[in-house]
């Protein structure tokens, strides 16, 4: 599962790392975030994108995995 760290960026940097992500991989991405407003971003990106996202809360960060 090809992972995607961008806790701590700021818009658009966390979508930009997705998308190149999912490009480059057929399989599960998971993409790590520290702010709310970072994680409904790429949630929204999956679903615009045909793609199913799981999201869970890691204390203070997300973890969205996009099937």
């Amino acid at each position: 599962m090809k992972e995607v760290d961008a806790r701590g960026l700021s818009c658009p940097e966390p979508l930009m790392l997705t998308a190149e992500a999912l490009k480059s991989t057929n399989g599960p991405v998971k993409v790590l975030v520290s702010e709310p407003h970072q994680k409904t971003n790429v949630e929204k990106f999956a679903k615009d994108h045909g793609r199913k996202a799981i999201s869970k809360e890691k204390g203070s960060e997300f973890e969205i995995v996009i099937e």
